[in-house]
């Protein structure tokens, strides 16, 4: 038997190497890049390159993410129950990543011109994509909890993550500036776009898998030799979730962070070419300062984390955020000279949305243990990843419909931009700083009463630790 202390979990801080926590940093690159460009350009790209009417278009995308609510839980708790030699987490991964990639791409086209029959194929598009998505990531986020439960190794570890998660950001709107630059026509831009991008996030999965394989499998073993696993409904198993008070907070604020920060990135086009009167390209570029600034303030909200706490860091991050998102509000066409410092204070903000709710939730994972006698990443992280998709399906579904109900003009297939009636103009400035305003205080408000304190989670690792002692002790 293992000693604990020698166990990849264990109640002593634990150091991984650079390279491992390298490795584990490289499995995002791929979804944050999928994820970014849908983000930025998925709703731009329906309605002003395949001229779908934004009612249909936002449908389309909440459509796709209500079918999460379906397939992240069971992605989530299939996952959990998985028992390979391989682990439970590295199958999904691998045999998922090929259809990622190809689901991905076929987004991208335009292969009809009818409403109606492109309302259907981005549909069935939207929920194979989806659910690829889902089989990739969920098991890979699920991880994190996993490898350590070391309270400031756990937000070493998803600081790289985010850090690949938010290259993979800026990789996509440096693909997407450079395609714009070199490539003349929409839908020639786009198709290139889904395919590049289906390519480059498919091969950083199998480096990932490759590079933690070892430690992986060393969890995996001490998970198996200190935890009695009981097998509990699938119903009674989402009731446990939900009566957990500490993980409804971490859901509630990343919620509002994150379709805070969605919200914005989906109406940042249609803000600064259509109220702005700017290029695409400068809506490229200020989406690339958010996500430069927000890459390179993630050693600062490490350090902010270590020092002051998980709780500490996000209130910091997120009233720089607010001041960003009140400068957007005063932003008038002819001021084109705001928006770039005015991304960099939204960065910075948003480096704490990536990286805190993340780092909270492996805590949740340790409570649940202590309570359940059982450790189930997976329908925490099911749930967690869900919440994100339906920041992006809501909020873009939002979007489309203010935009529809103000009468805001599509552009058709190959034809110039339509002048847009000033309704719609003033619906796209309040959705691009109000909304977000609103949900950023609400989150302060969670962060505040978060009860997971690291005095509080120490005290649930030391339970945990003195449980599986005794276990050892019984079995020795």
């Amino acid at each position: 038997m293992n000693n604990p202390a020698d166990s990849p979990i264990s109640s002593k801080p634990q150091r991984f190497p650079f390279v491992t926590k390298l490795a584990y940093g490289v499995g995002d690159f791929g979804p944050a890049l999928t994820a970014n460009v849908y983000v930025f350009f998925l709703m731009y790209f329906l309605v002003n390159v395949a001229g779908m009417n934004p009612g249909l278009a936002g449908s389309v995308l909440l459509i796709g993410n209500v079918w999460d609510a379906v397939n992240d839980p069971a992605v989530g708790v299939l996952s959990d129950r998985t028992q390979t030699r391989w682990g439970r987490r590295l199958p999904w991964m691998v045999l998922g990543a090929i259809p990622f990639g190809v689901t991905f791409f076929l987004q991208w086209i335009v292969p009809f011109q009818d409403q109606w029959l492109l309302f259907v194929y981005y549909i069935g598009i939207a929920l194979l994509s989806n659910t690829f998505y889902t089989i990739v990531n969920l098991p890979y986020t699920a991880l994190t909890a996993e490898l350590t439960q070391d309270y400031n190794e756990r937000t070493s570890l998803n600081s790289f993550r985010f850090a690949f998660s938010l290259t993979g950001g800026i990789a996509a709107l440096v693909l997407a500036l450079t395609i714009f630059g070199l490539v003349k026509g929409p839908t020639q831009q786009y198709f290139l776009i889904g395919l590049l991008g289906g390519l480059l996030s498919t091969i950083p999965i199998f480096l990932c898998v490759w590079g933690i394989y070892h430690p992986v499998l060393a969890a995996e073993k001490y998970r198996k030799e200190t935890i009695i696993e009981q097998t509990i409904p699938i119903i009674n198993q989402f009731k446990i979730a939900f009566t957990n008070r500490p993980f409804l907070f971490v859901i509630g604020i990343y919620l509002c962070a994150w379709l805070a920060f969605q919200n914005t990135a989906a109406i940042l086009p249609f803000f600064v070419v259509n109220y702005m009167g700017l290029s695409e390209a400068v809506s490229t570029q200020a989406a690339i300062a958010v996500q430069v600034t927000a890459l390179l303030a993630l050693p600062l909200w490490t350090y902010v984390s270590k020092r002051l706490g998980k709780q500490g860091a996000y209130m910091m991050g997120t009233g720089i955020w607010l001041i960003g998102q009140v400068g957007l509000w005063f932003l008038h066409p002819g001021q084109t000279s705001w928006i770039y410092p005015l991304a960099v204070l939204v960065g910075l903000g948003v480096s704490t949305a990536f990286l805190i709710p993340w780092s909270m939730l492996p805590d949740v994972v340790e409570l649940d243990e202590l309570n359940t006698g059982q450790r189930r990443e997976g329908i925490f992280y099911g749930f967690m990843t869900l919440a994100q998709k339906i920041c992006r399906g809501v909020g873009l579904f939002l979007i489309g419909l203010a935009m529809r109900q103000t009468g805001f003009k599509e552009r058709t297939a190959g034809q110039p931009l339509p002048d847009q009636p000033a309704a719609a103009l003033e619906a796209i400035h309040q959705v691009t700083a109000l909304l977000p305003i609103a949900l950023l205080l609400i989150s302060l408000v969670l962060v505040y009463f978060y009860p997971i304190t690291r005095e509080v989670y120490s005290g649930i690792l030391l339970r945990l630790h003195e449980r599986k002692q005794k276990q050892q002790g019984g079995n020795g």
